[in-house]
């Protein structure tokens, strides 16, 4: 009987299989940006998300942010950029999808961002992208608007704050980027 339930509660291969791609994914999704792509910002207090809320609120701070959606940027662009390439995007601008207004701010209010379609995501950007040897394939700048962020279809469970935003950066690298063919 003592052998029959100690095989009982060893774990079978499709629960071992589980836990181990649960163990790959968690590390997949804590790992460190790919270096082949740099994100630097403006200075904090000249984004215009920064400006527009002085009185910091929200739960997300702007490190939070910039470091959440740099990280985005950084995996995203690894998925599309072709071997031997690197990408330097400088953030030079800033403003949230949504906002917060202050006729709603009572108690348990103050921190709610306020998603219309009068306050859609935006980015002002300039990327360079580099060949492996070091030359310039293309350089520009970009601003990056998403006026429908809020017809547009977004996965029905995500809680993420910034998934307005991701999915702009994400439409971004897909349109400039993406390959052909």
């Amino acid at each position: 009987m003592r052998t029959k339930l100690l095989c009982r509660l060893a774990p079978g291969p499709a629960l071992l299989g589980a836990v181990l791609a649960l163990v790959a994914g968690a590390a997949l999704a804590t790992s460190a940006p790919p270096d082949r792509v740099s994100v630097t910002w403006a200075p904090t207090q000249q984004l215009t998300e920064v400006k527009d809320n002085p009185m910091q609120r929200g739960w997300l701070r702007p490190e939070e942010w910039e470091h959440q959606l740099g990280d985005h940027l950084r995996r995203r662009a690894d998925r599309v950029l072709a071997p031997g390439e690197r990408l330097d995007v400088r953030i030079d601008d800033i403003k949230l999808a949504g906002a917060f207004e202050p006729w709603h701010m009572r108690p348990g209010m103050e921190d709610v961002r306020i998603m219309k379609d009068i306050y859609p995501p935006r980015i002002d950007l300039h990327y360079r992208l580099i060949a492996s040897d070091g030359s310039t394939i293309r350089e520009g700048d970009a601003k990056l608007r998403d006026q429908a962020y809020l017809q547009r279809a977004t996965a029905a469970n995500t809680t993420d704050p910034l998934r307005f935003d991701k999915r702009m950066i994400d439409d971004w690298l897909r349109h400039e980027f993406g390959r052909k063919g």
